[in-house]
């Protein structure tokens, strides 16, 4: 669950306000750096990580820099090509690219039954981190990761090369069968949680665990919640399939 935030101050309301009309009064560089400025205070105010602060303070004094520069077109095209091949799935699934912290590996291997031949998912397996996180941590099992994106499955697919352990495929989770799984893992966003959550009840066995970073089911409780000191203040949500699916 997304925690709710404080209301703007009207100081900050105020100096967005300024902001929007400074180009009346104000040089160009001066209302840049003023439009930078202002434009970090939603964010600061609520309650946006720390590294946002410098991207939002320099954006807007960004682009006439890159204007002068006179950056060929080729290079703006590079960059949205980039992004489509490693967040093409945020536009078509509602799902950006989440790299998970050492810590949230850690706490999600602490989950998994200790026996050989346990299965694992990872829904949306990124750069394969926790795959091989877990095949490191847990050995004896079998880690199975699917992606979306072509490049982050590139990526993984290069990673966990040499790891017999370790198996990742490019597709989406919705054609995949969670039913031979003890455990799927999921680090996706608020969009499509409800609809995993019906998939996994028909699909998972009973006992089995559905275990989501950051983002709960809508309306289902989850069997515990695990808070992990990391620096992205992440959550786990943890589901034991008969607790709730019968």
């Amino acid at each position: 669950m997304i925690p709710s935030r404080e209301p703007l101050p009207v100081w900050a309301i105020a100096a967005l306000v300024i902001a929007a009309r400074a180009p009346d009064f104000l040089p160009g560089s001066a209302w840049c750096r003023m439009e930078g400025g202002s434009a970090a205070m939603p964010g600061v105010f609520g309650g946006l990580p720390v590294w946002w602060l410098p991207i939002t303070v320099l954006f807007v004094p960004a682009l006439p820099a890159l204007q002068e520069w006179q950056i060929s077109l080729a290079v703006y095209l590079v960059a949205f090509i980039h992004v489509a091949v490693v967040n093409g799935a945020a536009w078509r699934h509602r799902v950006p690219l989440f790299l998970t912290t050492t810590g949230v590996n850690r706490a999600v291997a602490q989950l998994l039954p200790k026996r050989r031949g346990v299965r694992f998912l990872d829904l949306g397996c990124g750069t394969g981190s926790v795959l091989l996180d877990m095949a490191r941590l847990v050995p004896g099992g079998h880690y199975d990761g699917i992606e979306t994106a072509p490049l982050s499955y590139l990526v993984s697919r290069w990673r966990v090369r040499g790891h017999a352990a370790v198996r990742v495929s490019c597709g989406n989770c919705w054609s995949e069968d969670f039913s031979s799984y003890d455990v799927v893992y999921a680090c996706l966003s608020p969009q499509p949680m409800a609809r995993l959550w019906h998939k996994a009840c028909s699909e998972m066995r009973p006992g089995s665990l559905l275990i989501s970073n950051t983002f709960d089911a809508p309306g289902v409780e989850p069997s515990c919640t695990i808070p992990v000191a990391d620096c992205m203040h992440s959550v786990l949500y943890v589901w034991r399939m008969e607790e709730h699916c019968s």
